[in-house]
């Protein structure tokens, strides 16, 4: 069985309804040791991974992920995994778009179900928010109406 009805675990907790959570790390490996389960129990449960990184991490990502036991090839040839980079989503033509984002955000979680995947868990690096990016000032506005978006779905965003 999967879906919605089964209990998210993140950090050894379930999460409740509303799944949007924010986490910082000292160090990577502080952050893989945190997502990685979260991200199995999801995959485990033919749920879908949407990752956003950076263009640096994004083959020790893929190669963390099955390391830890995941199928990535697999995930990726079938679906199941997709990893976009910043420029794919947070900086899409060269910017930070906040629109283009909730846009983005709303189209991959109403994809999953389409797709057959009972639900999207979204593992959004975001360190590009920390360079001298144009729109990096509206990110403070960006999460403020994410957290307007997200409560219309089951789907927990990291």
């Amino acid at each position: 069985m999967s879906g919605p009805e089964l209990p998210i675990h993140f950090v050894g907790r379930v999460l409740p309804q509303q799944r949007h959570i924010c986490a910082f790390f000292n160090a990577r490996d502080d952050e893989y040791q945190v997502t990685l389960p979260f991200i199995r129990e999801g995959f485990d449960r033919g749920e879908r991974a949407f990752h956003i990184v950076g263009p640096v991490e994004y083959d020790q990502h893929v190669r963390r992920l099955a390391e830890f036991g995941i199928d990535t090839a697999g995930g990726l040839s079938r679906g199941q995994l997709a990893v976009r980079l910043w420029e794919e989503a947070y900086l899409r033509g060269g910017h930070f778009d906040q629109d283009a984002m909730l846009a983005l955000i709303e189209s991959v979680l109403q994809e999953g179900p389409k797709l057959g995947f009972p639900l999207t868990r979204l593992v959004a690096h975001m360190e590009w928010a920390l360079e001298d990016r144009p729109g990096v000032d509206d990110l403070l506005e960006y999460e403020t109406r994410l957290n307007y978006v997200l409560p219309r779905y089951k789907d927990p965003v990291v």
